[in-house]
Protein backbone atom coordinates (compact mmCIF):
# COMPACT_ATOMS: atom_id res chain seq x y z
CA UNK A 1 0.00 0.00 0.00
CA UNK A 2 1.29 3.20 -0.95
CA UNK A 3 0.37 6.45 1.13
CA UNK A 4 1.00 10.21 1.02
CA UNK A 5 1.15 11.81 3.82
CA UNK A 6 0.76 15.29 3.40
CA UNK A 7 0.83 17.28 6.62
CA UNK A 8 -0.18 21.26 7.55
CA UNK A 9 -1.71 23.94 9.56
CA UNK A 10 -4.06 23.99 6.82
CA UNK A 11 -5.32 27.67 7.85
CA UNK A 12 -7.24 27.71 5.97
CA UNK A 13 -6.96 24.75 3.29
CA UNK A 14 -7.22 26.07 0.06
CA UNK A 15 -7.65 24.77 -3.47
CA UNK A 16 -3.92 24.53 -4.51
CA UNK A 17 -3.62 22.20 -1.59
CA UNK A 18 -6.08 20.01 -2.84
CA UNK A 19 -4.34 19.96 -6.09
CA UNK A 20 -1.06 19.29 -4.70
CA UNK A 21 -2.61 16.47 -2.89
CA UNK A 22 -4.23 14.95 -6.54
CA UNK A 23 -1.01 15.29 -8.22
CA UNK A 24 0.94 13.52 -5.90
CA UNK A 25 -1.84 10.59 -5.63
CA UNK A 26 -1.73 10.29 -9.56
CA UNK A 27 1.83 11.14 -10.01
CA UNK A 28 2.89 7.86 -7.14
CA UNK A 29 -0.20 5.94 -7.76
CA UNK A 30 -0.94 6.46 -4.10
CA UNK A 31 -4.08 4.47 -2.56
CA UNK A 32 -4.61 7.04 0.08
CA UNK A 33 -3.43 11.13 0.53
CA UNK A 34 -3.38 11.77 3.82
CA UNK A 35 -4.19 15.54 5.30
CA UNK A 36 -2.55 15.32 8.83
CA UNK A 37 -4.11 18.34 10.23
CA UNK A 38 -0.71 20.00 12.75
CA UNK A 39 -1.95 20.50 16.48
CA UNK A 40 0.60 22.43 17.74
CA UNK A 41 2.99 23.10 14.93
CA UNK A 42 6.72 23.48 17.10
CA UNK A 43 7.88 26.40 14.35
CA UNK A 44 4.35 28.37 14.49
CA UNK A 45 3.28 30.76 17.21
CA UNK A 46 0.11 29.00 18.78
CA UNK A 47 -1.79 32.35 19.68
CA UNK A 48 -1.68 33.18 15.87
CA UNK A 49 -3.15 29.72 14.70
CA UNK A 50 -6.90 28.94 14.74
CA UNK A 51 -7.78 26.18 16.60
CA UNK A 52 -6.99 22.45 15.73
CA UNK A 53 -10.89 21.78 15.45
CA UNK A 54 -12.02 24.08 13.57
CA UNK A 55 -8.66 23.46 11.21
CA UNK A 56 -9.28 19.80 10.63
CA UNK A 57 -12.94 20.57 10.21
CA UNK A 58 -11.89 22.88 7.29
CA UNK A 59 -10.07 19.93 5.96
CA UNK A 60 -12.90 17.53 5.95
CA UNK A 61 -15.28 20.05 4.07
CA UNK A 62 -12.68 20.65 1.13
CA UNK A 63 -11.54 16.86 0.77
CA UNK A 64 -15.53 15.73 0.95
CA UNK A 65 -15.61 15.03 -2.80
CA UNK A 66 -11.76 14.18 -3.32
CA UNK A 67 -11.12 10.45 -3.71
CA UNK A 68 -8.33 9.41 -2.12
CA UNK A 69 -7.79 12.61 -0.35
CA UNK A 70 -8.14 11.93 3.50
CA UNK A 71 -8.31 14.16 6.43
CA UNK A 72 -5.98 12.81 9.40
CA UNK A 73 -6.31 13.83 13.08
CA UNK A 74 -3.48 11.65 14.41
CA UNK A 75 -1.70 14.80 15.87
CA UNK A 76 -4.78 16.27 17.18
CA UNK A 77 -4.86 13.22 19.95
CA UNK A 78 -1.94 14.04 20.85
CA UNK A 79 -0.56 15.88 23.47
CA UNK A 80 2.57 18.37 23.13
CA UNK A 81 4.21 19.77 19.87
CA UNK A 82 3.47 18.15 16.58
CA UNK A 83 6.58 16.69 15.18
CA UNK A 84 6.41 14.77 12.07
CA UNK A 85 8.45 12.26 13.56
CA UNK A 86 5.96 11.51 16.39
CA UNK A 87 3.35 11.57 13.39
CA UNK A 88 5.38 8.86 11.08
CA UNK A 89 6.08 6.11 13.71
CA UNK A 90 2.57 6.76 14.56
CA UNK A 91 1.51 6.31 11.42
CA UNK A 92 3.93 3.41 10.75
CA UNK A 93 2.10 1.42 13.80
CA UNK A 94 -1.43 1.88 12.33
CA UNK A 95 -0.23 0.64 8.27
CA UNK A 96 3.01 -1.78 8.85
CA UNK A 97 3.54 -2.60 5.53
CA UNK A 98 2.90 0.66 3.49
CA UNK A 99 5.21 2.76 1.65
CA UNK A 100 5.08 5.92 2.90
CA UNK A 101 5.65 9.22 0.76
CA UNK A 102 5.74 12.29 3.05
CA UNK A 103 5.28 15.69 0.67
CA UNK A 104 7.12 19.03 1.65
CA UNK A 105 8.06 21.70 0.14
CA UNK A 106 11.76 22.73 -1.44
CA UNK A 107 12.58 25.25 1.27
CA UNK A 108 11.51 22.23 3.74
CA UNK A 109 13.58 19.62 2.37
CA UNK A 110 16.24 22.27 2.36
CA UNK A 111 15.36 23.11 6.53
CA UNK A 112 14.73 19.24 7.14
CA UNK A 113 17.97 18.14 8.41
CA UNK A 114 17.56 20.64 11.40
CA UNK A 115 14.26 18.85 12.38
CA UNK A 116 13.44 17.28 15.07
CA UNK A 117 15.09 13.75 14.84
CA UNK A 118 15.53 14.27 10.60
CA UNK A 119 17.33 10.23 10.48
CA UNK A 120 14.35 8.80 11.70
CA UNK A 121 11.83 10.65 9.68
CA UNK A 122 14.07 9.66 6.41
CA UNK A 123 14.41 6.02 7.42
CA UNK A 124 10.29 5.92 7.33
CA UNK A 125 9.49 7.76 3.99
CA UNK A 126 10.33 9.08 1.12
CA UNK A 127 10.57 12.50 0.23
CA UNK A 128 8.04 13.61 -2.58
CA UNK A 129 9.47 17.63 -2.49
CA UNK A 130 7.06 20.57 -4.64
CA UNK A 131 9.25 22.70 -6.48
CA UNK A 132 9.42 25.94 -5.33
CA UNK A 133 10.71 28.94 -7.26
CA UNK A 134 13.27 31.48 -5.51
CA UNK A 135 13.81 28.98 -2.67
CA UNK A 136 16.49 30.47 -0.97
CA UNK A 137 18.48 28.42 1.27
CA UNK A 138 20.92 26.72 -0.52
CA UNK A 139 20.63 22.93 -1.92
CA UNK A 140 19.79 19.59 0.02
CA UNK A 141 22.51 18.70 1.71
CA UNK A 142 24.48 15.10 0.80
CA UNK A 143 22.32 13.20 3.52
CA UNK A 144 19.33 13.78 1.32
CA UNK A 145 21.13 12.40 -1.79
CA UNK A 146 18.52 9.56 -3.35
CA UNK A 147 15.46 10.30 -0.44
CA UNK A 148 13.20 12.54 -2.55
CA UNK A 149 12.35 13.05 -6.13
CA UNK A 150 10.35 16.32 -7.37
CA UNK A 151 6.64 16.45 -8.00
CA UNK A 152 5.87 17.92 -11.27
CA UNK A 153 3.31 20.27 -10.32
CA UNK A 154 3.21 24.20 -11.10
CA UNK A 155 2.88 25.83 -7.73
CA UNK A 156 0.71 28.65 -7.63
CA UNK A 157 1.19 31.83 -5.31
CA UNK A 158 -1.46 31.06 -3.70
CA UNK A 159 -1.18 30.30 0.26
CA UNK A 160 -3.02 30.38 3.37
CA UNK A 161 -1.28 33.80 4.53
CA UNK A 162 -2.74 35.33 1.42
CA UNK A 163 -6.16 34.03 1.68
CA UNK A 164 -6.40 35.02 5.44
CA UNK A 165 -4.87 38.92 4.08
CA UNK A 166 -8.10 38.95 1.97
CA UNK A 167 -10.57 38.23 4.40
CA UNK A 168 -9.19 40.76 7.15
CA UNK A 169 -9.28 43.22 4.42
CA UNK A 170 -13.01 42.05 3.64
CA UNK A 171 -12.26 40.82 0.68
CA UNK A 172 -13.83 37.94 -0.87
CA UNK A 173 -11.11 34.69 -0.91
CA UNK A 174 -12.68 34.15 -4.80
CA UNK A 175 -12.74 30.52 -5.43
CA UNK A 176 -9.40 30.26 -3.50
CA UNK A 177 -11.70 28.16 -0.96
CA UNK A 178 -13.78 24.81 -1.71
CA UNK A 179 -17.43 26.70 -1.10
CA UNK A 180 -17.52 24.34 2.32
CA UNK A 181 -14.67 25.37 3.40
CA UNK A 182 -15.94 29.53 2.77
CA UNK A 183 -19.17 28.34 4.88
CA UNK A 184 -17.16 27.94 7.78
CA UNK A 185 -14.75 31.14 7.48
CA UNK A 186 -18.03 32.99 7.26
CA UNK A 187 -19.95 31.30 9.88
CA UNK A 188 -17.56 31.06 12.42
CA UNK A 189 -16.42 34.54 11.65
CA UNK A 190 -12.31 33.36 10.94
CA UNK A 191 -9.35 35.72 9.54
CA UNK A 192 -11.68 39.14 10.13
CA UNK A 193 -9.60 42.21 11.44
CA UNK A 194 -10.48 41.38 15.19
CA UNK A 195 -8.46 38.26 15.43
Amino acid sequence: MRIGIFGGTFDPIHQTHVAIGRAARKHKALEQVLFVVAADPPHKDSDDITPAPLRYAMVEAALTDEPGLEPCDIELHRAGPSYTVDTVKALRSQYPAAEFYLIIGEDTLIDLPRWYRPQEILDEVRLLVLPRPGTKGGAPTSELEGRYEILPFVVSDLSSTEVRKHVSAGESAGDSLHPAVQKIVDEKGLYHAHR
